[in-house]
């Protein structure tokens, strides 16, 4: 029998990050192998056609066009993209219309004003925007604190709403110590009736019918079984498919999602992965963010409307079936860019993994009585339905991670999972210990802990795993930016340059 190739660098998943590193590893004559658990690149990622146009099951937006690569990346090849507005268009569950301007007021406070506090006190963040929020209103609307009533409603409508931006399933699950940074600029960014798988075609070099790129050679519907990782440096990895295929490299770069590592690590990497690192695959919180889009013969709501907010009265909500509850929690819907006749409702954690399991036509059926309760008979019958399954899908387990209230307690835990794996001598998938000291060798071994933390190798001083995605980067996880970051950190930590696409 032959021996298996081996390759310079193995990348498991195809998502952006994953993408963006096989492409500039093949363009830096590197033999390089992309193996993709399912029949399409995008990962998190999934542009379909629906409708009469296409729509988004996963990121919908560029965040941010001041630094941002993504941008950066559209601007170069004269792609075009426009801003979303997100004004809302507030309605209650009466079918009355709500007060519009002091609802988009008090929306651009909390989720513009205080957003991301990196307070050096750890709390809720829904703690932390309700008092801020009194003190705004007070200064500003000082009557409206004595309407407790709509003090009530709102924070429970800001409350879904951030659950939709963090994938939350309540906004009080995120540590205010957080280290996300937004970029400046537009946060909206619309890819419009191009789609954001446009982003992959620019990536490999397929753009306008361009010839991709020579090496980058992709694999699809191979879910990975199990990576061997040996601690003898001059050992490859070797990879095996869930049809029986074994595959062979020098590095392999894991991409795949946390909720993914979270499920299977313990299979997936032989011998078993530090124990640092499964402590940070089981303390990052992955979360879920969910779409249900309806197309219709023909748009019944007003054209250039963005964002419809669905506000519930407390005593509408309190008569609502325990079956129906999931309608509730559904803060609102929008028209997406790409397709005319399409409404896309939101919808987020718990909930939104309720939803991914119930039957297709009590779902449309519900969506459509949600939106005539709210808005009315001019909402028709819709002609399909499409929604995302981001939590059952197998190989993603989840949408994207926020930092939770243990954040505090494991500061590093991005860092850790972003580390290549260690090997030393010692490395034992038992501890032999429970923590370490400084011993009065120190001062004849200070660089101990620094060799410690250095990368498996191999003679050409190679990492031998590598990690990569949106859970990897410290201060932009959650984003396709954030994730193509990493793809070019792993890309560039191999071929040991600054790379660009």
């Amino acid at each position: 029998m032959a021996t298996p190739h081996t390759y310079d660098v193995i990348v498991i998943g195809l998502g952006i990050s994953g993408t963006t590193a096989l492409a500039q590893l093949a363009r830096g004559g590197l033999s390089v192998l992309g193996l993709e658990a399912t029949d399409r690149v995008g990962g998190r990622v999934k542009t379909v056609e629906f409708g009469d146009g296409v729509v988004e099951l996963g990121a919908e937006w560029i965040h941010g066009t001041v630094n941002n690569r993504i941008y950066d990346i559209v601007l170069s090849v004269d792609q075009p993209v426009a801003p979303q507005d997100l004004t809302f268009r507030v309605y209650r569950s009466d079918g009355t219309r709500g007060d519009d301007a002091l609802v988009n007021e008090l929306v651009d406070y909390c989720v513009g004003g205080l957003w991301n506090p990196n307070a050096d006190e750890a709390e809720g963040l829904g703690d932390y925007v309700v008092r801020e929020c009194n003190k705004y209103i007070q200064a500003n609307h000082p009557a409206l604190l004595k309407d407790t009533e709509f003090i009530t409603e709102f924070y429970e409508f800001a409350n879904l709403l951030m659950n939709n931006y963090e994938s939350s399933n309540d906004w009080n699950d995120v540590t205010t110590s957080s280290t996300y940074e937004d970029l400046d600029g537009e946060q909206h960014m619309s890819w419009q009736r191009c789609g954001f798988k446009t982003l992959f075609d620019i990536v490999l070099n397929k753009h306008n019918n361009g010839p991709g790129i020579p090496g980058a050679d992709m694999q699809f519907n191979k879910p990975v079984s199990q990576i061997r990782w040996s601690k003898n440096p001059t050992e490859p990895v070797q990879v095996t498919t869930a049809d029986g295929h074994q595959y062979r490299a020098k590095t392999v770069l894991v991409t795949v999602s946390v909720g993914v590592l979270k499920e299977r690590h313990m299979k997936l990497f032989e011998p078993p992965l530090p124990e640092h690192k499964v402590e940070a695959i089981e303390t990052l919180t992955i979360g879920v963010m969910d779409k249900i889009i309806l197309s219709f013969a023909a748009p019944w709501w007003s054209e250039g409307e963005s964002f419809i907010g669905f506000i519930w009265r407390t005593e509408d909500k309190v008569l609502v079936p325990a079956e129906d509850y999931w309608t509730t929690r559904i803060f609102g819907a929008s028209p997406p860019r790409g397709a005319g006749n399409a409404l896309t409702l939101w919808t987020s954690g718990e909930v939104a993994k309720l939803v991914e399991t119930l039957p297709e036509d009590v779902v449309r059926r519900k969506a459509v009585d949600l939106l005539r309760r709210f808005i009315g008979d001019k909402v028709t019958e819709p002609t399909g339905m499409i929604r995302s399954t981001w939590y059952s899908n197998p190989y993603t387990r989840g949408s994207y991670t926020f930092d939770n209230r243990m954040r505090h307690q494991h500061p590093r835990a991005r860092t850790y999972l972003a580390e290549p794996v260690v090997d030393t001598a010692n490395s034992n998938p038992n501890t032999r210990g429970s923590y370490t000291y400084d011993n009065r060798m120190r001062h004849q071994h200070q660089r101990a802990r620094t060799r410690l933390a250095e990368p498996v190798v191999d003679s050409a001083n190679r990492p031998k795993l590598l990690f990569a995605g949106e859970a990897t980067n410290e201060t932009h996880f959650s984003t396709v930016h954030g994730a193509y970051e990493t793809g070019v950190r792993e890309a560039s930590r191999l071929l040991g340059v600054k790379s660009k696409i």
